[in-house]
């Protein structure tokens, strides 16, 4: 059987250990953010046309940066004590080192070639995202708790199924939090240049879940669906619960720390010093989200659940009197 390591540490072509020059990396940019099949009419999920669309999607998507070769650039003493006081680093390590595990242990259990393939890819991507972290907290001194062992899950569709729409839904708010470290200047643009690539691999991982679990629905025979959206209800009524509540760790001092793990949805005044109503910041996420999805083609699927939720929650919301609309970025 082939270990879990072997999946998330190696990919099926071999990539330059040098890097790319200029042009191949802002090629690979621009590649990985737009995509369409060249086979005409619906991809209807199911069909062995869609299938083939999600596997070409997410192989043509791949850019090739090497965490090894990232120029973090040099922060101000003001900029570093802001980016290193944020309750994010241990959980975003710790979160990309399961990711991993999982997709690698479901991306093992999977026949089907292409989907295999796709999820071997994401598996590798997870690993690559906790490298880049572990550099980021090498190269600014961040002081981080002792990382927990990581054990292969026992129901791998469960983890599967977790990861998947926990991804989908911190993205969303994701998505809306690093447009707004930008436009406020919280992180120096160089440093927001350089995780652009990871937040643009998120959206493509959710873009590769959301066809997953349509083709997954549509190809398992039918008396097993009952008992599978059973369990998707199931995990939905967990990552409430996980989110309403408070991950503990013991920090790099030996001391109980109690970390956020909803800190993508109630960010937001710990990357600005501006005053954000909750309705611009659900504009913000639908806009970024709608921006960051735009260039793949339309025929395949996206995550749904987050953004229509926001959207119903914006009804119910007015913007402060006087208060100003967040301005794009220029």
């Amino acid at each position: 059987m082939t270990s879990l390591s072997d999946i998330y540490s190696s990919l099926p072509e071999a990539i330059d250990p040098k890097g790319a020059d200029t042009k191949t990396v802002a090629e690979a940019d621009f590649n990985a953010r737009h995509w369409s099949s060249p086979v005409p009419g619906p991809l209807k999920p199911g069909s062995p046309e869609h299938k083939r669309a999600v596997a070409e999607m997410f192989r043509d998507t791949f850019n090739p940066y090497k965490p090894s070769v990232i120029a973090w650039p040099k922060l101000d003493p003001e900029t570093l004590r802001r980016v290193t006081s944020l309750p994010i680093w241990d959980i975003a390590v710790q979160t990309e080192g399961k990711a991993r595990l999982r997709m690698a242990a479901y991306a093992r259990m999977i026949d089907d070639p292409d989907m295999k393939d796709a999820l071997s890819r994401n598996a590798w991507e997870e690993n690559r995202h906790k490298e880049v972290l572990s550099k980021l907290v090498e190269a600014y001194d961040i002081k981080m708790a002792p990382e927990p062992p990581y054990i292969e899950p026992r129901d791998t569709e469960w983890a599967y199924l977790v990861t998947g729409f926990s991804e989908c839904v911190d993205s969303f708010f994701a998505f809306g939090l690093f447009a707004l470290a930008q436009r406020s200047g919280f992180f120096p643009a160089e440093l927001t240049e350089t995780f652009e690539p990871v937040m643009q691999e998120e959206c493509r991982h959710i873009l590769l879940f959301a066809n997953w679990l349509a083709w997954h629905r549509a190809t398992m025979p039918l008396w097993h669906r009952p008992w599978f959206e059973l369990r998707v209800l199931a995990v939905w009524v967990f990552l409430v619960y996980e989110r309403i509540g408070l991950a503990t760790s013991i920090d790099a001092d030996g001391n109980v720390q109690e970390q956020d793990n909803n800190f993508t949805v109630s960010g937001a005044k710990d990357m600005t010093n501006m005053d954000v109503s909750l309705r611009d910041m659900i504009d913000l996420c639908l806009e970024e989200n709608e921006r960051r999805f735009s260039g793949y083609d339309p025929r395949l699927l996206r995550p749904k659940l987050a953004p229509n939720l926001a959207r119903f929650l914006r009804l119910f919301l007015r913007r402060p009197s006087g208060a100003r609309a967040l301005e794009k970025t220029a």
